[in-house]
């Protein structure tokens, strides 16, 4: 049956058989050689990664290994040269340039700088961020819900998210900021997205039909089931959390439908065995699971070395390893991390940051600061003015050009960089960049997972929309439907 789609060159490289997802022991990729590509093998067969606009080839065995050969080398030049050669090289998709403008699309309220649990590692230092725990008071939320609209045209779509601490905390002016921006909303033509990031102890039936009702993406904060969790995520008294956060969003769980209920884990040394969490989390209903390695904590407690990004990367493969087998036999498994990744492939995704932080995103403490996102509030690295004298745009603008990934070392030299976007801006300003190995071989994974999906299951991705032209190649070189 011919679907239309470009067909890939029959040539397999002896003895480079791609195994089957579940077979390999994963090695991470060798280090970074030239910025301009990243080949690899999938479905048996050898693929280029050109790492300007994210595009996706199978390649034939001239192309795969003159280039193999050149990156091998390091040579830069004639990693250009043969790009040009076979017609893959384009105009910049990215330039060095910052944005002269970012309006600002989204906005997290700090709406309790205070939580009643005692998670060692965490960025918020137990919710208070280092210093007095307070609340925010309504007038300051209102004033945020406003200036979220001030540059948003009608047609648009902001983003408003309540964070902490934990935010249920101050339910009051969650509530009100809540119904004050979809006045706002329905008053300016513009449409609102609401999320709340919580830590689940304090969530009601209540809750949940709010939630509900206006669509709120909740992110449930879960580190493992059962003891897993409770080590790392307990009560200030010591006690033990799972259970009880069980109890509170099982019923939010059953009545989802606008609502979207996901569970975030934060990954220590100490809750490495990812797999286990994933299937009983998805097995309790979530509509996501997704994992975040902790690699920057005030105290330094529970980041991750690089033994432990290694056993990670292991344990996320085998996650996403019988993600794909599911996802290939029509079932549904929603690991996030890697079904988020192959969109942004197909999509082809290359973005010069790794989030909105500082442009078209800002936190907003308790006392109306802003700051470039939610984990860089009142941290002065991050500052970015006031709701009274508004956003400080030299701040805003100097942080967008030093942030830039082709400012960055080792980003601009790597062939990943447009994928990740150098990292959490956060966590590369607190500690470095002790991840970089880790991002390059789960992308690596990721590539080969999305070109063995591609072929077997192509409906997955028909209905995104690439963020960068077609383009045509050779004969020697067939594209990929996605950019």
């Amino acid at each position: 049956m011919n679907d239309n789609r470009p067909q890939r060159p029959a040539f397999l490289k002896p003895g480079t058989r791609d195994p089957e997802p579940g077979t390999w022991k994963p090695l991470i990729p060798q280090p970074a050689r030239v910025p301009q590509v990243h080949l690899f093998q999938a479905g048996g067969k050898p693929h280029l990664l050109v790492a300007d606009g994210t595009r996706v080839f199978g390649v034939d065995r001239e192309v795969f290994e003159r280039l193999d050969q050149a990156s091998s080398r390091g040579d830069r030049a004639e990693v250009k040269r043969l790009l040009q050669q076979f017609g893959l090289d384009a105009p910049p998709f990215v330039t060095d340039a910052p944005p002269e403008s970012f309006p600002v699309r989204a906005l997290s309220l700090a709406v309790a700088q205070k939580c009643n649990l005692g998670c060692t590692y965490c960025y918020a230092q137990e919710g208070d961020f280092g210093g007095t725990a307070r609340n925010m008071p309504l007038e300051i939320a209102r004033q945020s819900v406003q200036r979220l609209f001030e540059e948003a045209a009608p047609g648009e779509r902001v983003q408003l998210a309540f964070l902490g601490g934990e935010p249920l905390v101050n339910r009051p002016v969650l509530r009100e900021a809540t119904h004050h921006a979809v006045a706002l909303g329905r008053e300016a033509g513009v449409d609102v997205g609401f999320s709340i990031t919580t830590n689940g102890t304090l969530l009601t039936s209540e809750d949940g039909e709010f939630f509900e009702r206006h669509g709120f993406a909740v992110t449930v904060s879960l580190d493992g089931v059962a003891e897993a969790h409770d080590r790392l995520r307990p009560f200030k008294d010591g006690r033990g959390s799972f259970e009880h956060i069980l109890r509170r969003v099982r019923p939010l769980l059953k009545m989802q439908k606008r609502m979207q209920v996901s569970a975030r884990v934060t990954v220590t040394p100490r809750n490495l065995l990812l797999r286990p969490a994933l299937d009983g989390l998805i097995e309790l209903g979530f509509h996501s699971v997704g994992f975040s390695p902790m690699l920057s904590s005030p105290s330094g407690c529970g980041q991750m070395q690089p033994e432990d990004l290694q056993a990670m990367l292991r344990q996320m493969i085998d996650c996403a390893n019988e993600c794909e087998r599911r996802t290939a036999a029509g079932e549904r498994y929603p690991f996030a991390n890697l079904l988020t990744a192959l969109q942004e492939i197909h999509r082809g995704t290359h973005r010069p940051y790794p989030c909105g932080a500082g442009g078209g995103y800002l936190g907003v403490s308790a006392q109306g600061d802003l700051f470039a996102c939610h984990r860089f509030v009142d941290d002065q690295s991050g500052a970015m003015g006031n709701l009274r004298e508004g956003l400080d745009r030299h701040s805003q603008a100097q942080w967008l050009a030093r942030r830039h990934v082709h400012r960055q070392e080792p980003c601009r030299s790597c062939w990943a960089r447009y994928l990740c976007g150098g990292g959490c801006h956060h966590e590369v300003i607190h500690r470095g960049r002790p991840a970089c190995d880790y991002i390059r071989g789960w992308l690596d994974h990721c590539l080969k997972a999305y070109v063995r999906l591609l072929d077997r299951r192509p409906e997955l991705f028909s209905s995104l929309r690439p963020s960068s032209p077609v383009f045509s190649a050779p004969s020697a070189v067939q594209s990929r439907p996605a950019p």
